[in-house]
């Protein structure tokens, strides 16, 4: 069924899986290692990052055409590099999937990046209400 959770493991699956690890690790200690260095969703999250800096490229071409030359069609070939780093960070989030992003987002969380982001936020708000009054 497409829509139902996934069954837990039973007790004996469990210990299986279990002893097939410690022999794969047993087996070739190399390779067990290269493996658990690297995450599935790593190749993806590579790509949303290529992606990021080459929309940054052209966001930098399009302010740089329009401010400095005046040259309308570099500055659309900025736009159009900004608008396929962006179709293409949306594919490699939509390959990622919704474990990945959940496992992105619960990483960023262990690394406390939430939380320098809501302070950054909250020092904001405080300098506004600051100036307000």
């Amino acid at each position: 069924m497409k829509g139902s959770p996934p069954m837990p493991l039973s007790e004996d699956e469990q210990r299986i899986l279990q002893q097939i690890e410690q022999q794969f690790y047993e087996h070739d200690p190399a390779l067990a290692g290269e493996i658990g260095r690297h995450n599935v969703y790593a190749h993806h999250l590579r790509l949303m990052k290529w992606a990021g800096a080459v929309f940054a490229v052209g966001v930098v071409v399009l302010v740089a055409a329009l401010a400095f030359e005046h040259s309308f069609v570099v500055a659309f070939l900025g736009f159009v590099v900004m608008l396929g780093a962006a179709l293409w960070f949306e594919r490699s989030l939509r390959k990622l999937g919704r474990a990945g992003v959940q496992q992105l987002t619960e990483s960023l969380r262990d690394h406390g990046f939430g939380d320098s982001i809501r302070g950054a936020t909250d020092r904001a708000r405080d300098r506004l209400r600051r100036d307000d009054d």
